[in-house]
């Protein structure tokens, strides 16, 4: 069972998704709150499995509440939704701790997915922000590599998760390092399988936290 805590707002929105995510019977809404003060003060009362967090509200916004939760609950996911998908919300939610961004437009089954995702810690993005994730990653200056990643890698595998990180497609990675295309499909899926994720987006999010360079 999944226990929920919903921050938002809007009572219409809090209460909309409580009923909507209290009908599957994996998941279990145990608190509400309006804003990211109750938000921080609910979760260590709670310890929810995961946060559904929206972002512009009064008092404090979801970004502050996130960076706040992140600090003395590490291993709370939180998954951000929200209208906003403009670049300053989006890679401060991220640099927040936030495990996923996605737009309060997502079809209910992708929620739903998401929530259950992100929750045995996957990551979701929002393919509509998807390609400024994928952006900044190619962008971003990458430090040193976690241990644990290179330890589930092999030497090719972080080869090719850098280079998905820098937003090459599979027939780019093929011709970089001069392998075949189908060479590149296996060692793709193989890194998916090994992080546990699902797209692209996802594995290149895990490459710039962890440094991959």
């Amino acid at each position: 069972m999944i226990r929920l805590l919903i921050c938002d707002d809007q009572a219409v929105v809090r209460d909309g998704l409580a009923t909507m995510l209290g009908l599957e019977d994996d998941i279990d809404v145990i608190a509400q709150a309006e804003d990211g003060a109750e938000a921080v003060d609910l979760t260590s009362n709670h310890l929810p499995d995961l946060i559904l967090m929206d972002l512009n509200m009064p008092i404090m916004n979801g970004i502050e509440a996130t960076r706040r939760i992140k600090q003395k609950h590490a291993d709370i996911p939180i998954l951000v939704l929200t209208t906003y998908d403009a670049d300053e919300w989006v890679f401060d939610a991220l640099r927040a701790g936030a495990s996923g961004y996605l737009l309060k437009d997502t079809p209910r089954e992708q929620l739903v997915a998401a929530v259950r995702g992100t929750a045995e810690g996957k990551t979701f993005v929002d393919p509509n922000i998807a390609g400024k994730v994928i952006h900044a990653v190619s962008t971003t200056p990458l430090k040193t590599a976690s241990p644990e990643i290179v330890k589930k890698l092999t030497d090719r595998e972080l080869e090719v998760l850098k280079l998905i990180a820098n937003g090459m497609t599979n027939t780019d990675i093929a011709n970089t390092l001069y392998l075949s295309e189908g060479t590149v499909r296996n060692y793709v899926s193989q890194i998916f399988d090994k992080l546990d994720v699902s797209d692209r987006t996802q594995a290149a999010l895990i490459a710039v936290r962890n440094g991959i360079a």
